[in-house]
C-alpha cells in the first residue's frame, strides 16, 4: 500500500495598505506586514496601496481599488487578505461581502501569533483576553435568519437571541480571566517585593521585535531563551542573575518586542509583563544594526515606553547584530546614556555592557573602608548581599573590608570607619554657577572628585565638567585626577 505525506496547505494571502497623507511610508509598514504574515505560516502573494486622505470608512479602500483587488485575488490564486491596520466590524463586513473571502487586520494577525507563542499560563491568560476583547465588537448574528423586525403574523418574539447568547458568554469568560489575571500580577508584585527587600537592581531588556534580546540575555546569563528570527518568538518574561564583578549582580529581564501600530488589546492584556520596563531600574535598549528602519523602531520603543510611564530612568542603547554589518559604523542614540555596538553572536561589546551597568550602579553606592570587631562579623555578610565587597582581611583588631554599598545601607552599618568617601561633603558653588550640565551630571562630578581626587576644588569641577561635556567616558576624567593613596576599586574596573 503506498504512503501519502500530508502538508498543510499554506495561505496564500494579497496585503493591502492604505497610505494617508501626513503617515510614513506604507512600503515600510507591508514589509513588517509580510514578515508577520510568513511569521503566521501565509504566503503573500501580492500586495496593493491606495493612497488616500484617510481610510474609507465602510470598505477601507475606495471602490475602484475593490475591483482592482478581485482580479488581483483571480490572478494570483490568493485566499484572503490582511489589511495594514485594525478594522472596525462594518469594514470587515463590508470587505467579506464584496471580496468572497477571507479578511485579517493587524491586529487579528498579530493576536493569531501571540496565540501560537503563549507557553506559560499568564501569556495564555493575556493572549486569550485579547482575542475575547477584540471579537467582542465584532459579533456578528445570522442577519435575517433570526430576525424577528419585521411586521405580520409570525415575526414577534425575542429578537436576535443568539446572538446576546455570545455576548454574555464572552462577558463572563472575560470577567474570569481578569481575575485570574489579578492573581498572577499579585504574584508579580509579591516578587517585586522580594527584590526591593534584597536591594538587586533590575535592567529591563526592551527593544523591538526580533532586534535580539533573547540572544543577548543568553549571552550574558545563559538563560537558554529560544533564539528565533521569526517576530515575537517570545512572550513570557525571563529574569536572570548577571555578574558584573566579582561579587556584584543585577537582573536582568527579557520583555515581549514592540511593534508599530501595536494593538491596544495587547498593551492592556499584556500590561503586567510590559510594565516590567516601568519597575526596572535600567532600561538596556536593543536596536538591530543591520535593519534599515532602525529609526523607525526606535522612535515606536521610546513611544511605547512613555505610554507605559518608564521614562526617567538611565537608558543605555546597545545596537546589536554587529557581526551581520558588512562595514562598522557609527552608532549614537541620543535618548540613552551610553550607546554601545554589540553582537550576541561574536560576543563583542558584552564587556563594554556590563562595565556600563556597573558605572550606573556606582553613582547610588558608598565606597568604604572599614574595621568591624570580630563580634560585627555578621555585618559583612549584609554587606555581601546588598552591596559589593571588595576585600576583607583578617587583622588582629578586627576584619578591615572595603566595599561598596547602597547609600540606604550605608547608616545601617554603624561602626568607625578606617576611610569613608561621601559624597554629600563639599558643594564648589563657584563651578556650579558657571556650569551649564545638568544637576544630574553635576552630582556625578562631585561624587568622582570627593571619591577619588585628592584635594577636590572647584577647578577640578570645571575641567570635569568639560570634558563630560565632550563626551569623555567616566573612566576617563577619573584618571585625569590627582588620585587618593588608596584606589577606590581595582583599575580593571576603570
Amino acid at each position: 500500500m503506498a504512503l501519502y505525506e500530508m502538508e498543510d496547505a499554506k495561505e496564500r494571502v494579497i496585503l493591502v495598505g492604505v497610505q494617508e497623507n501626513d503617515a510614513e511610508p506604507e512600503e515600510e509598514s507591508l514589509d513588517e506586514l509580510a514578515e508577520l504574515a510568513r511569521t503566521a505560516g501565509a504566503e503573500v502573494a501580492g500586495r496593493l496601496i491606495q493612497k488616500r486622505e484617510a481610510m474609507h470608512p465602510v470598505t477601507y479602500i475606495g471602490k475602484g481599488k475593490i475591483l482592482e483587488l478581485k482580479e488581483l485575488l483571480w490572478e494570483t490564486d490568493a485566499t484572503g487578505i490582511i489589511c495594514d491596520d485594525e478594522l472596525t466590524s462594518v469594514q470587515l463586513n463590508h470587505l467579506e461581502e464584496e471580496l468572497e473571502c477571507k479578511i485579517v487586520d493587524r491586529t487579528l494577525l498579530i493576536l493569531d501569533i501571540f496565540a501560537g507563542r503563549a507557553v506559560s499560563r499568564e501569556g495564555k491568560i493575556q493572549v486569550e483576553l485579547a482575542q475575547l476583547k477584540y471579537r467582542a465588537a465584532r459579533l456578528i448574528g445570522l442577519r435575517n435568519s433570526l430576525s424577528r423586525l419585521g411586521g405580520g403574523i409570525g415575526t414577534r418574539g425575542p429578537g436576535e437571541k443568539k446572538l446576546e447568547m455570545d455576548r454574555r458568554l464572552i462577558r463572563e469568560r472575560i470577567s474570569r480571566l481578569k481575575k485570574e489575571l489579578r492573581e498572577v500580577e499579585e504574584h508579580r508584585e509579591r516578587l517585586r517585593t522580594q527584590r526591593k527587600r534584597s536591594n538587586l537592581k533590575v535592567a529591563a531588556l526592551v527593544g523591538y521585535t526580533s532586534a535580539g534580546k533573547s540572544s543577548l540575555e543568553n549571552a550574558l546569563t545563559g538563560a537558554g531563551v529560544l533564539e528565533d528570527a521569526m517576530l515575537f518568538s517570545t512572550l513570557d518574561t525571563t529574569t536572570r542573575s548577571l555578574r558584573l564583578a566579582d561579587t556584584q549582580e543585577i537582573l536582568l529581564s527579557d520583555t515581549v518586542g514592540f511593534i508599530r501600530k501595536l494593538p491596544h488589546h495587547l498593551v492592556e492584556a499584556f500590561k503586567s509583563t510590559l510594565e516590567e520596563a516601568k519597575y526596572a531600574d535600567i532600561i538596556i535598549h536593543v536596536v538591530d544594526a543591520s535593519n534599515p528602519h532602525q529609526d523607525t523602531q526606535m522612535f515606536v520603543v521610546y513611544e511605547t515606553l512613555r505610554q507605559l510611564g518608564a521614562e526617567g530612568k538611565p537608558v543605555i542603547t546597545v545596537f546589536n547584530k554587529q557581526d551581520k554589518l558588512e562595514t562598522p559604523g557609527y552608532f549614537r542614540d541620543f535618548h540613552a546614556e551610553y550607546s554601545i555596538p554589540v553582537s550576541a553572536k561574536t560576543g563583542q561589546g558584552l564587556e563594554e555592557l556590563k562595565e556600563a551597568l556597573l558605572e550606573i550602579l556606582r553613582r547610588d553606592q558608598v565606597y568604604i573602608e572599614r574595621l568591624y570587631s570580630f563580634a560585627e562579623a555578621g555585618k559583612i555578610q549584609l554587606i555581601r548581599t546588598q552591596g559589593q565587597l571588595l576585600s576583607e582581611e583578617y587583622v588582629p583588631d578586627g576584619i578591615e573590608v572595603k566595599a561598596y554599598v547602597e547609600r540606604t545601607s550605608h547608616t545601617a552599618l554603624p561602626s568607625p570607619p578606617i576611610t569613608e568617601c561621601s559624597s554629600t561633603v563639599t558643594t564648589f558653588p563657584v563651578a556650579f554657577a558657571a556650569s551649564t550640565i545638568s544637576s544630574s551630571s553635576r552630582g556625578l562630578i562631585v561624587w568622582m572628585l570627593i571619591t577619588f581626587a585628592s584635594i577636590p576644588s572647584a577647578a577640578s569641577f570645571s575641567a570635569a565638567s568639560r570634558q563630560l561635556e565632550t563626551g569623555s567616558p567616566v573612566a576617563t576624567i577619573v584618571r585625569s585626577f590627582p588620585s587618593r593613596s588608596t584606589t577606590p576599586f581595582p583599575s580593571s574596573n576603570l
